[in-house]
Order: structure tokens, then sequence, then C-alpha cells
């Protein structure tokens, strides 16, 4: 038996899914534990481009049982238009099992996102508005829906009821926006009930029985550390435990059956929504990041911020969630520069901070102090070996790995499932 987490370590969009991708050629399950459809995993084979948003990437793999698990909000309008996508494409989701304590996103949940974010103006924080939050917040207030009464029709009704009294009088009289109709919302979503019910099972007691069984497990995190509802930089961050022990809240599995810990982190830094980004550039380095990345969100098609790596940040991240090794993704973005920089520190209030300070308002004033390396002009896209790679890229990883106090296991050079250097192939066998 091996069970990994791979986990995001910066602010989302590390490439977490090409990593998980490459760990579930051998893997028995791959779980999505946490997040909702704000999320976007995108994985490149061959000339084929798969983006997921709910359904774990594992579903790629015949072999694969994928599990969304009751940590993960489920929005059926979207996974279902998911799984049909995904079938249109030869892939089926036979496969596929969805927790009954996962909690359903409604309509009202959307609606709340944006008018709460419009209500907020300076101060939003820039998300999805996809319901994501606002779901969340329900789950925790114990009032929300969840598989379970969402696939029983007249439990739905009941609770469809309770819930719209509430949120329509909030609706109508606090925004004055238009009420949610509960004819129309239980028509809609009682069909999306009628495509789930089959998916649903007992996902705690497979994912125990795996275990036990010895089976291996992939844990698949969304969104990455800094944007944890914890540890991330507050309030500008998601509303899930992103982090590596979000595996075991969001599964039922528990910690002591958890193996390895990959963290994903890319050679630079990027960040989109609003919050504190020390390493920023906005400038001509920024924008040639951005192109050269492709840094446009999976979900939203948002363009990045984009900056220098966060050296500081990303051993915060390694400590928060215990990681084995680190993949450090898409080196191949950073050829063609001159000169590269690593923060290393940052000087707050004219004080040298050598820790991350999670504070947002202490991180706006962050000002990074950074060590300049030398960069290369090399095209590394389609090097298969470490040692193959130009010598200040090979000096710039192991810098990487000094600075954040953990090795680095692969390091990818550019999109598809076959551009990846692996560099410890023991740490990443199941």
């Amino acid at each position: 038996m091996s069970n990994f987490v791979v986990v995001g370590m910066q602010w989302g969009d590390e490439a977490k899914g090409k990593v998980v991708d490459y760990i579930a050629q051998q893997a028995d399950f791959v779980v999505r534990y946490n997040g909702g459809n704000n999320a976007g995993h995108t994985v490149v084979v061959g000339k084929e481009v798969y983006k997921f948003h709910t359904v774990p990437v594992g579903a790629l793999h015949k072999n694969v049982t994928a599990i969304i698990a009751d940590g993960v909000v489920l929005d059926p309008k979207v996974f279902v238009g998911e799984i049909e996508g995904l079938k249109g494409r030869g892939i089926t989701a036979d496969r596929l099992k969805i927790s009954p304590n996962a909690h359903v996103i409604m309509p009202w949940h959307r609606i709340f996102d944006q008018l709460e974010e419009c209500y907020k103006g300076d101060t939003k924080i820039g998300t999805t508005g996809r319901g994501i939050g606002p779901c969340y917040a329900d789950k925790m207030s114990r009032v929300g829906i969840r598989v379970y009464d969402l696939i029983d029709a007249d439990r739905f009704r009941a609770r469809l009821k309770s819930c719209l009294d509430f949120k329509n009088a909030i609706i109508t009289k606090v925004f004055g926006a238009d009420p949610v109709n509960e004819d129309e919302v239980f028509a809609e979503y009682s069909e999306y009930a009628r495509i789930l019910a089959p998916f649903v099972d007992d996902t705690y007691s497979i994912l125990y029985k795996a275990s036990v069984e010895c089976a291996n497990i992939v844990f698949e995190g969304a969104h990455a550390t800094l944007l944890d509802i914890d540890f991330g930089t507050y309030p500008f961050v998601t509303s899930s435990h992103c982090v590596a022990g979000g595996a075991t809240i969001g599964t039922g599995v528990g910690p002591t059956m958890i193996d390895t810990v990959i963290g994903v982190a890319k050679a630079y830094t990027t960040r989109v929504g609003a919050g504190p980004c020390p390493t920023e550039q906005i400038n001509e380095v920024g924008d040639k990041i951005r192109e050269r990345g492709n840094e446009y969100g999976t979900t939203t098609g948002r363009p990045r911020r984009c900056g220098w790596f966060d050296a500081a940040a990303v051993r915060y991240s390694a400590r928060v969630n215990g990681a084995t090794c680190i993949a450090v993704t898409l080196l191949d973005v950073l050829s063609t520069f001159d000169t590269l920089k690593i923060c290393t520190a940052y000087t707050i209030d004219g004080e040298e901070y050598n820790e991350f300070p999670a504070d947002a308002q202490m991180l706006e004033k962050a000002v990074p102090i950074y060590e300049e390396l030398p960069g290369w002009d090399d095209d590394i896209s389609e090097i298969k070996s470490f040692d193959a790679l130009p010598e200040n890229a090979r000096r710039y990883v192991a810098r990487i790995a000094e600075l954040v106090e953990t090795p680095i296991c692969l390091v990818g050079v550019g999109p598809r499932r076959d551009q990846s250097i692996i560099l410890d192939p023991e740490v990443l066998t199941m």
C-alpha cells in the first residue's frame, strides 16, 4: 500500500493535475477531497487537452476508481456537463463514486456569491462567483443540502422549501434582488439527482477497505496551501482545507494512512484574484511569464498575476504540509530570461522577516529580498533527464530545494504527461 497526497504549495494553478495524472498511472483510486468547480486541473496527453473541474483527474485511467469525497462541494449542473463531455471523448465514468455527504451547490449560493462580492466593492475577495463560499458557509451553519437530500425526492422538497423561505427573504429584503423559484429549482435539480444517483456510494467505507487491503490511493487536492481557509492569506482565501491534512478531513481516511505528501510548486509565482503577492511583477517580466506560461485560469480564463519564485512562501507551505518532496513545474517557461530572481525573505516596515507571514495585512507591506541567478536560453521542453538540462537550470532547481528545505522529486518542462523529469523515482513509486 502507498497513499499519496498531492497538494499545491503556492496560490493554486501549479499544474497539480499533471502530477496527479503521472502518479495515477500506478493508482487504484484517485480521490478529490476539497473545493468545488472553482478549481481547474488541466492534463495534456499527446495532443489531447483535458480540463477537469469536479471529476478527479484519475478518471483518465481505466484502472482507477475516481472518488468525489465528502469534503467537496458539488454543483450538479457542472458535474453532469463534465461527465457528458468526457463520455463524448471516449472516457467513461463507470467507476466514479460520489460521497452522499458532499454538499450541493444550489442556485442561491451563486446568487449570494455574486451579490456579496458586488456589495463589498473595493474589499471584494475576487471569487469566481460559482457559489463555493456560500455553500461551505451553509455547511458550517448546518443548513446545507447534501447529496443524500438531493437524491431523495421527499427529503429534497422539504429541505428546498426550508432553505428558500430563509434565503429568499435575504435575497429580496437585503439585496433587493428577485427570489429563487422553488418549483423551477425542484424540477431542474430532480433531473440532476436522477443522473447523479447511480454514482452515489459510501465512499468512506470504500476507502477504508481499500487502505486495509493495501490499495494505492492518490488524494487530489484543489487550490493550494496559501489559499487554505486556516493557513492561507486570510481573508483572501478559498473556503476549504487545501493543505495535506484536508485529505483526512475531506475523506474520512485517518492521518496514519497517509504515506507521502507531494507538494507542487511552479518555478515562478502566480496568483488569481485579490490579495497580497509580494513577488508579483507588474511589468514586462510579469507579462512575459504570463504569455510564455499561458497563465490564464482553467475555470475562469482570468489572466493570472505573475512574478518571481517566492522561496519563503513555499518553505512555509512545505512545513505546513509536511511535504515529503516537491515537484517543480513549468521550468521551461523561464527559458530566455537572462537573469532569474528568487525571493529569500522580506522587509516589512524596515524589519527583515525570514519567515512567511500568513497575515495578509503584513504580507501586503512585504518587500521581497531577492537572490539573483543566471538564466538560460535553451529550449528545455523535450529534455528527458536532469543532467541534460542547462547548467544554470540545474543550479536554479538545486537552489530552490536548498531554500525550501525540501528535496525536488520531479521537474516539469512542458504541459504534456511525458514532459516530466523524474529526479527521485523511488519516492514517486507507489
